[in-house]
């Protein structure tokens, strides 16, 4: 379809241009092309019921990868959908837009200054109108609020009944719902949800179903102490995890019970007790060791997770035999499995255990190994949101550390592409703070500073 089909001149595509509306953009287009959703989505890899909930505006269009797809396969021009245009120098796909990737982020470019200049003004201008749009650039969204779960926490029922029957199947829905919001880093509907859900898992308990409604619950107050985390709300976390932890014990499965000691090992590492975060992440593996009750697939994957959670918390004190151990036991672990698994919410694998490698290097001050981890994952086959945007912030430390804030800036923009919620995290605003004094050498930081919101910490 090229640029003097009728459909560019319709009146319904130059409302959508206006509105910067991209799923009715790909709509019209694909309509024009005469493509079927189903046809589409075998060439861009989603699926048709995806797909149609994004070109009505049901679900966000923002993942760059796919825009990119839908410009090649649609012969949309690509800045109508807010990515780079084909002219500019960086690693262009068929559709022209801007690319972070291995070759450009690991230094194979070469280190001309000039190239680098450009290349970050693309990335930058791309993640702009991609993410945000160009109203958008310079305001920082909001923090979710967690007063919903904060009411629930002091018994004040404000409106959290669920309008659902506590019945299995509808809980095991909104523990997944859940899991699924805080994999997309869907923080702010998470937040929202969250109350509803844990009050109808509790019901559940309270109707005749005890270990279903406690395993519920404390898989529902694990997410909740995740979700504080993120937001940086120490003291709301150290609550969640123990409520957690309380309704595991009380006839939760042994899984449950592990992820909340999981969680009770993360409040203590963010407490500054990381000797203490790390003996009951380390205990918590090794009385899984001999439980038959649960899959073992699931059982290995939630060992793996905490001997890498424990190896993390090692690295954060310092303590490098012990991490370098423990790290060690999360990749046996991972071994053993085989492959990469999204069990119960939860991500673990070979993949898995090198992210935490890259963490743990960096941490030890080993940033030569940690970039060389780095260089060993494949972003885009991460299996969640959450773990892309993670990566991005964990090789934007290590490139920090080694004095590169051309490349920590190239991977602080990837995580944003990601999830623009990760990179308001204090911990990223800090080290987005500190790249703005080189504001001449790295096009579009200030703009980047704003919307994460690291300027108003200065």
């Amino acid at each position: 379809m090229d640029s003097t089909h009728p459909i560019w001149q319709s009146v319904a595509m130059r409302d959508a241009l206006a509105r910067r509306d991209a799923g009715a953009i790909v709509r019209l287009a694909r309509r024009a092309a005469d493509i079927t959703l189903a046809d589409l989505g075998r060439q861009v890899g989603y699926t048709a019921a995806s797909l149609s909930r994004m070109e009505r505006g049901k679900q966000p269009m923002r993942d760059v990868l796919l825009l990119r797809r839908l410009a090649g396969c649609l012969d949309i021009p690509p800045h109508l959908l807010g990515l780079a245009p084909r002219h500019r120098p960086a690693a262009p796909d068929r559709s022209g837009a801007t690319r972070v990737g291995p070759q450009t982020l690991f230094g194979e470019e070469g280190d001309d200054p000039v190239r680098r200049r450009r290349l970050l003004a693309a990335v930058a201008g791309a993640t702009t109108s991609a993410v945000l749009g160009p109203s958008a650039a310079a305001h920082a969204p909001a923090k979710p609020s967690l007063s919903g779960l904060e009411d629930l926490l002091l018994h004040r029922q404000r409106g959290h009944a669920s309008a659902l029957d506590p019945t299995p199947s509808s809980v095991v829905a909104a523990v997944n719902a859940s899991r699924r919001d805080f994999g997309a880093c869907r923080y702010d509907a998470l937040a929202r949800a969250l109350p509803a859900r844990i009050a109808l898992a509790q019901a559940l308990g309270e109707d005749g179903h005890p270990e279903r409604g406690a395993t519920a619950v404390a898989e529902l107050y694990t997410t909740a102490t995740r979700l504080c985390i993120k937001l940086d709300e120490d003291a709301l976390a150290a609550v969640t995890a123990d409520r957690a932890l309380t309704a595991a014990v009380n006839g939760a499965d042994a899984l449950a019970v592990a992820e909340a000691h999981r969680m009770v090992s993360s409040v203590w590492r963010r407490q500054g007790h990381h000797g203490r975060a790390t003996e009951v992440a380390v205990a918590a593996a090794q009385q899984l060791t001999g439980d038959r009750t649960t899959d073992l697939t699931e059982r290995l994957s939630v060992q793996g997770n905490l001997y890498a959670t424990a190896a993390y918390t090692a690295a954060k004190q310092g303590d490098r035999h012990a991490a370098r151990a423990l790290i060690a036991e999360a990749e046996a672990t991972a071994g053993q499995l085989g492959q990469d698994a999204l069990l119960r919410g939860n991500v673990f694998g070979p993949s898995q255990v090198v992210l935490h490698q890259i963490s743990v290097s960096h941490l030890l001050g080993d940033v030569g190994q940690a970039v060389e981890h780095a260089r060993r994952v494949d972003a885009t086959a991460l299996p969640t949101t959450e773990r892309q945007a993670r990566y991005w912030i964990d090789v934007a430390r290590a490139f920090d550390q080694w004095g590169k804030p051309d490349h920590c800036y190239q991977a602080l923009l990837a995580a944003e592409r990601a999830a623009p919620q990760e990179v308001r995290r204090s911990s990223v605003r800090a080290l987005v703070a500190g790249l703005v004094r080189h504001d001449r050498a790295l096009p579009g930081v200030r703009a980047f500073a704003h919307r994460t919101g690291a300027l108003t910490d200065r």
